[in-house]
């Protein structure tokens, strides 16, 4: 694990922070007030922020226990953020017992939990790198550590997205996620999801407001703008769908029957 036990005592608590609104959410506990207020102000405009949160991450574990049942053994999650069981590891090595998993985060908070993501099966092997998706360097050769990047990997930027934009004079999104992408072997398979303003238009665009006026930039992306992330890889069936119905097992048609949350996801493979 690289990072400095100073670095995750620098916990900025005057402004929130994704990682712990989505926290908040998810019912956990690594939150603080003003995370709890934002999320409470988005929730009011956006029914379907708890729902969509959770949605987020079965669709993650189902994209992950995808992935290692076609046989991939290692993983590189980018934008980690606070453990929430099942982790990503927990599932991967259930199916795999020896997968190696390396997480990635710049969020403090994560790196004071990061203990807590090192705990895997016997066989395998969990690391975590504090570092920022928008230096795909310092993450790949940290990654190289711990992950061949000869085979297969299992790439997963979930919920990650719409925090980057594409303006040309700041994120460069697509061309970021084509790094990280350029760096797989073939077979290896790329999991994402990305909020997005086409399901619910009017809630989105008020809850991306208030992302912004909290300070964190938040970019939704149309059914086109998300697909474009694929350009160049295979996407497995059924193809990018809101998440709840990405291979959706009994509690995602419930929460289909709910409503549909405004979250795409997919699972594609580099050819």
């Amino acid at each position: 694990m690289t990072g400095l036990d100073a670095e995750a005592a620098r916990v900025d608590t005057s402004r929130p922070h994704p990682a712990r609104v989505y926290d908040w959410w998810l019912g956990g506990k690594d939150n603080y007030p003003v995370d709890e207020e934002l999320a409470r102000r988005i929730l009011a405009v956006d029914a379907t922020a708890v729902r969509g949160a959770r949605a987020n991450r079965r669709f993650m574990q189902r994209a992950v226990r995808t992935a290692a049942e076609a046989g991939i053994g290692q993983f590189l999650d980018i934008g980690t953020g606070i453990p929430t069981e099942p982790n990503l590891h927990q599932v991967a090595q259930s199916v795999v017992p020896q997968a190696r998993v390396v997480y990635a985060d710049n969020d403090p908070i994560v790196l004071r939990h990061a203990e807590a993501l090192l705990h895997g099966s016997v066989e395998g092997r969990t690391e975590y790198v504090h570092a920022d998706v928008r230096d795909p360097d310092t993450i790949l050769a940290l990654a190289a550590e711990t992950l061949d990047f000869g085979r297969p990997i299992a790439l997963s930027l979930v919920a990650l997205t719409h925090y980057l934009g594409d303006d040309p004079d700041g994120d460069d999104v697509y061309g970021l996620i084509e790094r990280y992408v350029g760096a797989l072997v073939p077979g290896s398979h790329v999991v994402l999801s990305q909020v997005t303003p086409d399901l619910n238009p009017e809630a989105v665009a008020k809850a991306a407001e208030h992302f912004r006026r909290g300070g964190t930039p938040f970019h939704p992306r149309t059914l086109a703008e998300f697909s474009r992330f694929f350009e160049g890889l295979e996407l497995l069936g059924p193809g990018v769908i809101p998440v709840c119905g990405w291979r959706p097992e009994p509690v995602d048609v419930v929460a289909q029957a709910e409503g549909i949350v405004p979250v795409y996801g997919a699972v594609a493979v580099k050819p």
